[in-house]
């Protein structure tokens, strides 16, 4: 990929903070891949789509534990769960077979799944002997008679948010627009709009929450992108009526080009917390201007927030006037500070590392002004916040947990690896069904007493 190509997906219109001060979303700091790089960006936007074959060109390394790595959940195939490498070896590298062996990969994969697409991902030692993989995907599409596209997305190009707006470029360019859907039956007592939502990954199949409220007021997803998604379904994002961008920073490049492109109106929204599902519905029915569907969306509102709040009463109860610590980032450092809110919590400080600068204004809108927003957090710095703020939980992602646990802190997984979904009316029970179960789990004031051999057995 070349410079140029890099820069006009870094310098994103569509951002809110992208100004003369400011341009672009990103520059490259040395060590600024250390939290992934723009390969992982690329290959974690693309791989759940379920139905395509995904295969990383590189040493083996590049593509790690690929099995459940992500915790995007699918329906029916799971291609995306498998492992596809090329696993170059060093006398492949220097002899030049780099070109063979993808090309026989490829084969492998065709002949084997059957997949409705290929997707074939550029690893930093790939680029750099210059294998070219361009003519190596044409060459593989024209023979097999299927989809084979190449995401070019070399590690060493830059920061995994880099990587992310790659893939929905590649997605732009190569994919969508070239498939309609297939038409549904009418339904007498309703007219059914299409939307897509897009930087939804369905992870833990916290979607599936949502999913039933959305066919219940006749809006048929086309596709979300990229939770259970199929290929298929990709290509069929242009006949949309709206689209939701569920995480800005990843893929609003794709919400943006589809409107230029196709005249798709764009919002950003999100289905964590009672406040911010409601939100999302309203905005989405408010969108297809149909006055019917606005009146029956706020009935389903009214009705699920109703039964929410009696569902809620009893973890309430236990979670009213507690404190967390929250560290994430992007749409989830504000989504999430909304959903504890709804649960009577106080959150006493949220990470804004990979936020953007309309996050960090609903931050302050939901926490005040004086909200600690945590742009670096290194362990020995948020386990002194932790107990300067007197947190009850630590909420963060799974490169943190063993950090809370070392200190023997109640801790949450809130991230892509998690087991448990969290979106929509019926993911905010789970959550605080999560919450009181860690922070009242009698573990912590067993670990917190002193070792039965640091007391002398005689006085």
């Amino acid at each position: 990929m070349k410079n140029a190509e890099i820069a006009r997906l870094l310098d994103e219109p569509a951002c809110s903070h992208n100004t003369p001060d400011k341009v672009a979303c990103g520059k490259l700091k040395p060590g600024a891949t250390a939290g992934g790089c723009s390969f992982d960006g690329a290959q974690i936007t693309l791989f759940p789509i379920s139905d395509a074959a995904h295969i990383v060109h590189g040493p083996i390394a590049c593509a790690g534990s690929s099995w459940n790595g992500r915790g995007s959940r699918a329906e029916g195939r799971e291609l995306h769960r498998l492992g596809l490498t090329t696993d170059l070896s060093e006398q492949e590298i220097i002899m030049g077979r780099g070109e063979k062996k993808l090309l026989f990969a490829i084969k492998t994969a065709v002949e084997r799944w059957r997949p409705a697409a290929v997707f074939v991902y550029q690893t930093c030692v790939t680029a750099l002997i210059g294998d070219d993989l361009e003519a190596v995907c044409r060459v593989a599409q024209d023979t097999f008679g299927l989809p084979v596209i190449l995401v070019d997305a070399a590690g060493f190009y830059g920061t995994k948010n880099l990587g992310n707006r790659i893939a929905g470029d590649t997605l732009v360019k190569r994919v969508i627009g070239t498939r309609d859907p297939a038409p549904v039956a009418a339904r007498p007592d309703m007219t059914i709009h299409t939307i897509n939502l897009v930087g939804e990954f369905n992870i833990a199949g916290e979607f599936w929450h949502v999913a039933p409220l959305l066919d219940e007021l006749g809006l048929r997803v086309l596709c979300t992108l990229a939770g259970d998604a199929r290929f298929h379904e990709v290509q069929s994002m242009h006949r949309a009526e709206v689209t939701m961008l569920v995480c800005s920073k990843a893929l609003i490049n794709v919400a943006r080009k589809l409107e230029e492109k196709y005249g798709i109106p764009w919002f950003e929204g999100s289905f964590y917390g009672m406040r911010d599902t409601s939100d999302a519905l309203r905005s989405l029915a408010k969108a297809t201007k149909d006055t019917d569907l606005q009146e029956r969306t706020e009935a389903v509102i009214l009705r699920e927030e109703a039964r929410l709040r009696q569902r809620l009463l009893p973890w309430q109860e236990q979670l009213r006037g507690k404190r967390a610590l929250l560290y994430t980032g992007g749409v989830k450092s504000w989504s999430v500070v909304s959903a504890l809110q709804d649960l009577g919590m106080t959150v006493v400080a949220t990470g804004v590392k990979k936020s953007t600068q309309q996050d960090r204004e609903r931050i302050h809108q939901l926490m005040g002004e004086e909200a600690i927003l945590i742009e670096e957090g290194n362990p020995r710095m948020m386990l002194d916040l932790y107990h300067q703020q007197r947190a009850d939980v630590f909420i963060a992602g799974g490169r943190n947990m063993y950090t809370a646990l070392k200190a023997r802190l109640p801790f949450l997984d809130i991230n892509q690896e998690r087991e448990h979904a969290y979106a929509g009316y019926e993911g905010l029970v789970e959550l605080a069904r999560q919450l009181v179960l860690t922070i009242n789990s009698p573990i912590w004031e067993r670990m917190r007493r002193p070792a039965p051999w640091s007391t002398p057995l005689f006085p």
